[in-house]
């Protein structure tokens, strides 16, 4: 068991001062409190055994120490370099026996020293497989004095440093190997990779390699024949370089209504027509471009685009991917039925899915895609909303169980006991037998949540009516949610990121519009307002916040999804500071990452560390491309502000993903939502109100209507809209008519003629633009 709770006393105060002032006292050449070394490595200078003790001693009193090696008090007998850093996945392995590095130019420096090779390691604090690993093998004190003595070891959250995941990801690729985390890759004191993989079991199993023997193969060949390994990463970074940083093709002026149509043709046939998402085992909720089929169906009503995507979206609520007690969806689905999960939470899977599923419901007007994205805000307002208004970033797939060990799952599965304990023996065998839990269940002999009947079938077996089904299971899913709260729950993730912050504010401003609620858009304006005012620093956005301290770098999708979350959020509130706050932070991206020779925008910034490669990244992953979500904005943006040169950088973006957005569809999704803008005729729609008064009533059938490529100024007559029309110059000298809201309805600054009648501004808003018919080819 890896989790452990520190004792409270003395205070953290106290101990601080403790450790500082026994350093102190011995001198500067002296030792600080005694620690115990770590395994096959060289002792630590006395200034980092103080830092380290100093770093230990001020920690928060609930702590949780990430070790089996721990005093009879529960103190770790173990810490390593970590314990300095902010970021909660190097904290879990703070008190690993392994002589752990941050990234940064120490370890490279050693590493040529000693004319060793580094073993990078990277991961994130909610992967299940890298708790797994890191319980085998990193703390393990034979591997750990192994792995000391032989290599330098180095840590990464790749939540925190996506630049280093991106680039030696790609080498995992260039090696031939599938990717995943933990991702473990053996480089070059210089920083070339030469060999790597993911999870590594501690000795050889079912085909995969042991960890020791890996080890061990590495360090001999490295010792016998180093050239060659030289050689070798020399040839993958060269390659790494071409891949990473892509130009666009001669001749190639962006995509075009053929591209679309390819794109789809090539989409549905990777779907999974019976469960929906894309077909396979192992089911991600973003392995389907469903924003872009919605939008494909929008403009060539194809019924199969809109099957598959309702499908998908049915399927992913209906399943155990769902928390259904709680709200929210887990990380993938293992098997193709999105039945059973892995149980990690994360903010970003979360904020997007939300947005999916305002967008069907305005497409289709279903009620229970509405219910299903209220749900899922009401978990991230609940549980992943920060005091000061931020989200953080996730929670874990693992838990404690009744006998305190760590097992994935727990928290969210059932069995039938346990449901009669909770609901009584009527009830719990009818939401049983909805929800799938059984004797046999579905992990470890627990069962989870998932529709597995319908509320007729339950009603018939039962005798009672459909209605009754589902107040009894409405009634019941509260009463879990209530009882699962007495169980140790899964641990927080609680660093802030401004990329996944600004995918959170997008989900909530658009479902505040698509709704009506005010009370979500006070949660889109709280985070906004945390993120511009605590995430800053001299003019330049920071990746991470987390404890009241925000760090950087940041990276193009931090400044690109930010971007996006602020001009949704004008939109459904109309404040122009949200404007103003997503033109200036484009202006920085702009500034200061965008690659002025070759189009497009590189990840990091052109004062950011100089790395391997200074990657381009345009292919969708977890998270959709940041120069796919920037070339949306330009093109949102360049309707705002009237200004066109913004498009063409926007269509010369998508010209350099070129053949890609049709040839690989599945990691194109972003992209070809931009493209469907760029070849679209989006609506310029203004709404003039008076001043005090409200266009509620006017713009209600754009609420519920699904127009997603389109700009909207909602601005009230008075003092301030001068300032607002030049800030929107198409506002220009437009009125509210009678004194009632005006709507002007506009394409490339041509406008309908202005109209009260909600009725008449339902009918401008929902005629289509049909998309040319092309041969797919």
């Amino acid at each position: 068991m890896l989790l452990h709770r520190r004792r409270r006393s003395p205070s953290r105060f106290q101990r601080v001062l403790l450790a500082l002032a026994l350093f102190s006292a011995l001198g500067a050449d002296a030792a600080p409190p005694a620690r115990t070394a770590l395994p096959g490595a060289p002792a630590f200078s006395p200034a980092l055994e103080a830092q380290l003790a100093a770093a230990v001693a001020s920690r928060p009193a609930d702590f949780k120490v990430r070790s089996r090696h721990l005093e009879p008090d529960g103190a770790p007998i173990y810490t390593n370099r970590l314990a300095l850093e902010s970021s909660p996945y190097l904290l879990q392995h703070a008190h690993n026996p392994v002589n752990w590095y941050p990234w940064g130019p120490a370890a490279f420096t050693e590493a040529r020293r000693r004319n060793v090779p580094v073993l990078l390691s990277i991961g994130y604090s909610t992967c299940h497989w890298c708790h797994v690993m890191e319980e085998e093998s990193f703390d393990d004190p034979t591997t750990a004095a192994l792995l000391n003595r032989k290599f330098v070891a180095i840590k990464v959250d790749r939540e925190s440093r996506p630049d280093l995941d991106e680039i030696y990801m790609a080498a995992i690729h260039a090696l031939g190997q599938r990717g995943g985390w933990p991702l473990n890759v053996w480089l070059t004191p210089d920083a070339q990779p030469f060999y790597g993989g993911t999870y590594f079991p501690p000795q050889d199993s079912r085909g995969r390699p042991g960890f020791r023997r890996v080890l061990e193969t590495l360090s001999r060949d490295w010792q016998e024949n180093p050239a060659g390994l030289a050689e070798r990463a020399a040839a993958i970074s060269q390659r790494l370089a071409a891949q990473l940083t892509p130009k666009r093709a001669t001749g190639n002026s962006g995509p075009t209504a053929a591209t679309l149509h390819r794109a789809a043709r090539r989409a549905l046939a990777k779907a999974d027509p019976t469960y929906g998402g894309a077909a396979g085992q192992i089911k991600f909720p973003s392995g389907l471009p469903l924003g872009f089929l919605l939008r494909y169906h929008r403009r060539t009503g194809d019924t199969e685009a809109l099957a598959i995507v309702t499908r998908s979206l049915e399927a992913m609520a209906d399943g155990g991917l769902f928390d259904s007690a709680g709200g929210g969806f887990h990380r993938y689905s293992t098997d193709p039925e999105w039945r059973v999960p892995h149980f990690e939470k994360m903010l970003y899977d979360n904020a997007l899915l939300a947005s999916l599923y305002v967008e069907a419901a305005q497409a289709t007007g279903r009620a229970d895609f509405e219910a299903v994205a209220r749900e899922v805000l009401d978990y991230l307002a609940r549980e992943l909303r920060s005091p000061g208004g931020g989200f953080y970033s996730a929670t874990d797939a693992d838990s404690l169980n009744l006998e305190g060990e760590s097992e994935e799952g727990f928290y969210f599965t059932w069995t039938p006991g346990e449901l009669e304990a909770v609901l009584g023996p009527g009830r719990a065998a009818i939401v049983g037998a909805a929800l799938g839990v059984t004797p046999k269940g579905h992990v470890e002999g627990r069962s989870i949540l998932h529709r597995a009947a319908s509320s007729e079938e339950v009603a018939v077996r039962f005798g009672i009516s459909g209605a009754e089904v589902d107040q009894i299971l409405t009634d019941a899913l509260g009463a879990l949610y209530r009882a699962r709260q007495a169980r140790t729950p899964p641990g927080l993730d609680d660093k802030i990121l401004a990329a996944w912050n600004g995918l959170a504010i997008s989900a909530f401003a658009k479902a505040a519009f698509a709704f009506d609620d005010s009370s979500t858009l006070a949660v889109a304006r709280r985070a906004a307002n945390f993120v511009l005012r605590q995430m800053q620093k001299d003019g330049r956005l920071q990746r991470m916040h987390r404890r009241g301290r925000s760090s950087g770098p940041a990276f193009l999708e931090d400044y690109a999804f930010v971007v996006a979350g602020l001009l949704d959020l004008y939109e459904a509130d109309s404040d122009p500071r949200w404007l103003r706050e997503a033109v200036s932070l484009q202006e920085t991206l702009d500034r200061h990452y965008a690659d002025l020779e070759g189009g497009g925008f590189f990840r990091t910034a052109d004062d950011h560390e100089t790395l391997l490669v200074r990657s381009k990244p345009f292919r969708d992953g977890a998270l959709p491309s940041g120069n796919a979500v920037s070339a949306l904005n330009l093109l949102r943006l360049a309707g705002f502000i009237d200004d066109p040169t913004l498009a063409e950088r926007a269509q010369q973006i998508l010209a350099i993903r070129g053949a890609a957005l049709d040839a690989d569809p599945l990691g194109s999704g972003a992209s070809l939502v931009a493209a469907d803008y760029l070849l679209d005729t989006p609506l310029e729609i203004m709404v003039v109100t008076p001043a005090g008064g409200s266009g509620d009533r006017l713009i209600a059938p754009l609420r519920s209507s699904f127009v997603p490529n389109r700009i909207l100024s909602v601005v009230p007559m008075g003092a301030g809209f001068a300032a607002h029309a030049e800030l929107v110059p198409l506002l220009g000298s437009k009125v509210a008519r009678k004194d009632r809201a005006t709507a002007y309805v506009c394409i490339d600054r041509v406008c309908s003629f202005p109209t009260t009648d909600p009725n008449e501004l339902a009918r401008q808003v929902r005629e289509v633009t049909p998309l040319p018919v092309a041969d797919p080819g």
